[in-house]
C-alpha cells in the first residue's frame, strides 16, 4: 500500500483559464496526456462575476461551491438547479456553459476527468465522529472543507489537513481503508 501523500492549499500553482477569464488553483491532475494534458484534475477557482466557463470538450466535469451564496448555471440553454454551498453539480465539458452569480463572488472546487479513460465518484461526507470508508478506486483524494481534518489510512497515524488541503493516495490493488474526521469530498477515480 502506497502511502497517504498531503497537499497544502499554499503550494497549489495558480493557472489562467483557457478562456482567460479568470485563474484556477490546480490541485492536482493525472498528468497524463489527452486533449488538455491530462485524464482528470481537481482545482479551484473564484468567481468574480457571472459569465461564461470553459470548454473542455471530451471531458464530464462536477463543479462545488465551496464560499459565497451560489450559482446558477445555463448549460446549453437549460438552467440548472440553484447551486448552493456543497450541492454537487455535474455536466459536460463540450457543453456552451454560463454562470449566474447569487449575491456576490463565489469559490468553487471542480473535478474534469475524461469519461473515455476514467471513472469517477465525488462525494461530500460531513462527520464530528470518526467514519470508515473503503476504496477499491486507482486514485482516492481526500479534500477538506474543514479548518482541520483527520485523515488516516489503514493504521497509520492520522494526518491533519487545513482548509483546502488534499490528501491523495494510490493503492497498489485491493481496498484502501480511510477513516475521516470532519467535512470533506472525497473523489475516486479509476481507469477504464
Amino acid at each position: 500500500m502506497n502511502p497517504l501523500t498531503v497537499l497544502r492549499a499554499g503550494d497549489y500553482p495558480c493557472m489562467p483559464w483557457k478562456n482567460g477569464g479568470g485563474s484556477t488553483q490546480e490541485i492536482t491532475r493525472d498528468g497524463g496526456a489527452g486533449l488538455d494534458g491530462f485524464g482528470w484534475r481537481l482545482s479551484i477557482a473564484d468567481i468574480a462575476a457571472s459569465g461564461g466557463f470553459s470548454r473542455f470538450a471530451g471531458y464530464q466535469r462536477v463543479i462545488t461551491v465551496l464560499q459565497g451564496q451560489g450559482m446558477q448555471l445555463m448549460v446549453d440553454g437549460a438552467p440548472s438547479r440553484v447551486l448552493r454551498p456543497f450541492d454537487a453539480f455535474a455536466f459536460n465539458g463540450d457543453s456552451d456553459v454560463a454562470c449566474q452569480l447569487l449575491g456576490g463572488p463565489i469559490r468553487d472546487f471542480n473535478l474534469i476527468y475524461a469519461p473515455s479513460r476514467y471513472r469517477a465518484r465525488l462525494q461530500w461526507f460531513e462527520h464530528a465522529t470518526p467514519q470508515r470508508l473503503f476504496s477499491a478506486a486507482a486514485h482516492v483524494l481526500v479534500f477538506s472543507a474543514a479548518d482541520a481534518l483527520k485523515v488516516s489510512q489503514g493504521e497509520q497515524a492520522p494526518q491533519l489537513l487545513g482548509l483546502y488541503d488534499c490528501a491523495q493516495m494510490r493503492p497498489s490493488g485491493g481496498l484502501v481503508e480511510l477513516t475521516l474526521e470532519g467535512h470533506c469530498c472525497v473523489v475516486e477515480l479509476s481507469p477504464r
